[in-house]
């Protein structure tokens, strides 16, 4: 029994120095105490009771969160402070029976004394720290001040721009978000109209090359999310802008003969309002934008070669006047400090006048053959309203979203023809109306974890289009007339998800899953004299990892695997012939099915002061890749472009991002993207305007970019930015595209005690960008240059009251 005593308290005194000598981790999530909204890096700190030395600190997330670990026992007291916040400091015991304490939310008062008297001048760093995704700020483009939405993303990294739609490492397939969500004003199955949304309203971008199981699986090149401006001060508060430019400024190649002049000194003009007004439980906010243009939207001259020795001299002239106004207002209501709802609404009008000029001449341009004019009047309304709610728990990061999502889009087309031939004149139009109806149901929640997080979410989408083409054909008609008629699109979507993440001092892990039911219905008009009803259906799986391992504070190795689909957009699969061109047809393909595909990444960051070096190598593997096919039939000259899937496709590259300062009043950042694209040999069969087969060898290129940003800050509040792009050339669907180039140049001003800002830039001030291709097709081949207006002229003021 002595011996028994004896042990127990030997066992008993080992006890008590293992919890002396235990390290305890301490946690909590930093607030703004007006708005209950999480604060992201805010510096938290750790002294003893009876000293005011910190021991350990650190900042927290984005997400508000911040962990201190390997804290030994003993009472503290907890620092936050933040600029603009009163600071706080609250008791801590670390005692022997937690292991991790959670001191839950901590809400920061606003100190409005501070906010009145300092500026607070920061950048968001570039490259998240999971390096999946990259942001950037609207207002750090200097280039691109005053212009839409695309013209801003040109300098991004990665992302280069052809033909109005943009690429993201060579490729088109993106999803592209507003405010995290999905909408008809940029596309639900792609992208669209971003040259019409008015950078001024933005207030930042995000790109995620590798996007988690909690995003749509939709887009093997990532995601693009495009954030509108909402003020977050308290008070009644807003900015008010305007901008105007002038393009066209010359005129880079001549017309040919007997056709109507090009647009010159084409006017922009972007007047904007942003509204804020906070107080007690109530949030509202209001954004507004006018952008009207007029654009040389078009200046393509064509040599078309034909088998039986035909030579097509063409040029397509089209010029644009366009006029969109976008509003977006909305309530966030703070019921507590647990829930939140917010509801929003979303209003786009945009107005589209195209005058166009085709003539089509011989070799020797002394006989014209053909001259087509045409007006295209369109009107696209975009109307979507929103809700949603926030519950956040009591224990810190556990939080639970809901939201509802509607959006109603119409394009209503209508387009006039005058067809001149030696022997007749023809006058032709036809109208075409489509209603999309898309209605979201997202459910998500996150449960913190002992080392990470779970996430998990439930998504449902029923997307409805009916479709009606009407034609009226004038004498001698050049329109398939027999190809009108109606035809529904319908989509239904149910998808799950669940995330896992994990992190200790080395490692991160990051693994979900998305499951996804898809089913597609095509109701075609039974009289349509080439396609009938089709659709499809699948339940497909789409798995994330991402593994990163921290070498050191400045250093960081992380791997990327996801499994993507591009899901054909109703465009794609649309029956009815689009005459864009008098001689090259448009038609969509019901039989299309989606692209799937498998996506490698590595990646490597090191931080150093102010500066970063980011490195990736990755690799795509597409299947059913979906391409554009350019092909004749026996007996026509006239091309026609279907949507088809090619089978497979690869993807290999390397980005390399280099961001340094120089100095307090020059600094650059460096983007070069190479990669090679292949697209295997295929032969596939268009049935538009009657079975034809098309056939295809192996196609390969080395393509990429390179972009450089020079920035400086000058005296007397000055900031000024030169940017050059080069794109090489590059593979497209049965051809290749040639190598562009181009320089942006910007300045501004800050004046008014900080509050207003003056700025002018220009876009390819060397005037030397244009768009050239070659493309071979069974039978013919042809080569383009399209020299539409790149070069634009801004100036602007804005004022923040």
């Amino acid at each position: 029994m002595k011996k028994l005593a004896i042990s127990a308290f030997l066992l008993l005194l080992v006890s008590i120095a293992q919890s002396l000598q235990a390290q305890v981790t301490i946690s909590g999530i930093i607030r703004d105490g007006a708005t209950k909204k999480v604060l992201p890096f805010v510096n938290t700190g750790l002294r003893k009771s009876n000293d005011s030395v910190l021991l350990n600190g650190t900042i927290s997330g984005e997400d508000g969160r911040f962990t201190i670990s390997q804290v030994k026992r003993g009472n503290y007291v907890l620092v936050v402070s933040y600029l603009g916040y009163t600071s706080i400091s609250k008791p801590i015991v670390a005692g022997t029976l937690n292991q991790f304490l959670d001191v839950g939310n901590i809400d920061l008062q606003p100190n409005e004394q501070q906010l009145k008297e300092i500026t607070i001048a920061g950048k968001q760093a570039s490259i998240a720290s999971t390096m999946d995704k990259k942001t950037f700020s609207i207002a750090d483009n200097v280039t691109q001040a005053g212009g839409s939405v695309l013209d801003a993303m040109k300098n991004l990294p990665g992302i280069t721009t052809d033909n109005g739609k943009l690429l993201l490492r060579g490729s088109d397939k993106v999803m592209v978000l507003i405010d995290g969500k999905q909408t008809a004003l940029t596309g639900f199955g792609g992208q669209s109209s971003l040259e019409n949304i008015a950078a001024s309203s933005i207030e930042k971008i995000e790109i995620i090359n590798n996007p988690s199981a909690k995003y749509d699986a939709n887009g093997h090149a990532g995601i693009i999310n495009i954030i509108f401006k909402k003020e977050k001060k308290d008070g009644f508060n807003g900015k008010i802008g305007i901008a105007g430019g002038l393009g066209a400024i010359g005129i880079k190649q001549e017309n040919l003969p007997g056709i109507r002049p090009q647009y010159q000194a084409t006017p922009k003009v972007n007047p904007s309002l942003s509204l804020n007004y906070r107080k007690n439980k109530l949030n509202w906010f209001f954004q507004g934008d006018d952008l009207y243009t007029k654009t040389l939207n078009k200046n393509e001259f064509v040599d078309r070669y034909y088998d039986d020795g035909t030579i097509v001299k063409q040029q397509t002239k089209r010029n644009r006047s366009t006029n969109i106004a976008t509003v977006k207002t909305g309530v966030d209501y703070y019921l507590n400090h647990q829930n939140t709802f917010t509801v929003s609404g979303l209003f786009s009008s945009e107005k589209i006048l195209d005058n166009g000029d085709e003539p089509f001449y011989n070799a020797d341009l002394s006989k014209r053959n053909r001259l087509w004019q045409f007006l295209e009047d369109e009107l696209k309304t975009t109307a979507t309203a929103s809700a949603s709610w926030q519950h956040t728990f009591q224990q810190p990061g556990r939080v639970l979203n809901t939201s509802f999502n509607y959006t109603f889009h119409r394009e209503d087309e209508k387009y006039y023809f005058t067809n001149i031939l030696p022997s007749y004149t023809s006058l032709d139009s036809f109208k075409l109306l489509s209603d999309e109806h898309v209605a979201d149901l997202n459910v998500d929640y996150v449960q913190p974890l002992r080392y990470g997080r779970f996430e998990t979410g439930l998504k449902f989408r029923r997307r409805y289009i009916p479709v009606n083409m009407q034609f009226k054909p004038g004498e001698h008609t050049a329109l398939d007339v027999h190809a009108g008629g109606e035809a529904n699109y319908g989509e239904t979507i149910t998808a799950a998800y669940g995330n896992y993440i994990f992190e200790n001092s080395k490692l991160e892990v990051e693994a979900g899953l998305r499951v996804e039911l898809v089913n597609l219905d095509y109701y075609v008009n039974p009289n349509h004299p080439t396609y009938k009803s089709d659709g499809y259906s699948y339940v497909q799986p789409f798995p994330n990892v991402r593994l990163a391992y921290k070498i050191n504070d400045a250093q960081k190795l992380s791997f990327f695997y996801n499994r993507r689909v591009d899901r054909p957009n109703e465009v794609d699969i649309r029956i009815f012939p689009k005459y864009d061109d008098a001689e090259i047809i448009k038609v969509g393909n019901p039989a299309l099915r989606p692209q799937f595909t498998n996506t490698f990444e590595m990646g490597y960051k090191v931080n150093w002061q102010e500066n970063f070096l980011f490195v990736s190598l990755y690799y795509k593997n597409m299947q059913a890749t979906i391409t554009r096919i350019s092909s004749t039939v026996p007996g026509s000259d006239l091309i026609y472009n279907i949507f088809q899937n090619v089978g497979k496709s690869y993807n290999s590259g390397v980005e390399v991002m280099l961001s340094k300062k120089m100095n307090r009043w020059f600094s650059f950042n460096l983007n070069l993207n190479g990669y090679q694209n292949i697209i295997d040999s295929f032969s596939v069969e268009n049935l538009y305007p009657t079975p034809h087969t098309f056939s295809a060898a192996r196609e390969q290129i080395f393509s990429g970019n390179a972009k450089l940003n020079l920035l400086f800050k000058l005296p007397k509040q000055f900031e000024a930015q030169l940017s050059t792009i080069y794109q090489a050339p590059d593979l497209i669907p049965q051809g290749k595209i040639y190598a562009r180039f181009s320089v942006d140049g910007g300045i501004k001003k800050t004046i008014q005690s900080g509050k207003g800002e003056l700025f002018a830039n220009a876009t390819d001030i060397f005037n030397t960008l244009r768009t050239k291709r070659t493309i071979n097709g069974n039978g013919f081949h042809y080569t383009s240059t399209d020299y539409y207006e790149t070069q634009v002229f801004r100036v602007g003021y804005s004022y923040k009251f």
